[in-house]
């Protein structure tokens, strides 16, 4: 990759770029790391590996940009990929998300304040990403839960197909407009709350 002057783009960095649209980013990374752990990070490494849509990492994660590092996120997501299309794995994925996924949306989001110090970029990741990853993962169990028991299971992977389309769309969108993300993330929410609402009135209105 060409060689960049990172301090003199820092010293030009206004607000904008220090803090708006990095959390911009970082929302909608994170966000979509409480659908899928593994794929937004992938995206953001390849993205910041070939230059792709003006992606800059702090310096402290360098090493996502490694094929060694890109190979391992390629062989996670197609893992949780695949898990998450099994009846009770899914389940399993998605309570271990109840960890791995506000910490991966925190890493996520804090990578992409590359005009800051690290610390605050760090904390900028956590205030950020955690919360927002935790929020759609929890977001994710309800679907889950309400499929599980309106189709026996048998919905799930649908369900967990709807749900990687989402989680791919939402990192698009961050990439590509990331002002847009606060509207994206409504209607990511409304999308994923209905579905959960549906599936628990149809649990509820099923004969015993």
């Amino acid at each position: 990759m060409p060689e960049v002057d990172l301090e003199s783009l820092k010293a030009a960095a206004g607000p904008l770029q220090m803090w708006v649209l990095p959390a911009l980013l970082g929302l909608g990374l994170a966000s979509a790391t409480g659908l899928r752990t593994f794929l937004p990070l992938l995206m953001l490494a390849l993205a910041a590996r070939f230059e792709m849509f003006g992606v800059r990492l702090i310096e402290q994660m360098d090493w996502i940009v490694s094929w060694p590092a890109i190979a391992a996120l390629g062989v996670a997501t197609v893992v949780e990929f695949a898990g998450d299309k099994i009846p009770a794995v899914d389940h399993a994925l998605n309570a271990a998300g109840y960890v791995t996924r506000p910490l991966a949306g925190a890493v996520a989001a804090g990578s992409v304040f590359w005009a800051v110090d690290p610390t605050m970029a760090a904390v900028a990741g956590l205030i950020v990403g955690a919360p927002a990853a935790l929020a759609f993962n929890a977001a994710q169990t309800g679907v889950r839960v309400g499929s599980t028991a309106t189709t026996g299971g048998l919905g799930n992977p649908v369900v967990s197909f709807i749900e990687d389309v989402l989680a791919f769309v939402t990192v698009l969108i961050a990439f590509l407009a990331p002002i847009l993300i606060p509207i994206a993330l409504v209607l990511l929410a409304i999308v994923v709350f209905r579905l959960a609402k549906r599936l628990r009135t149809g649990r509820e209105t099923r004969p015993a």
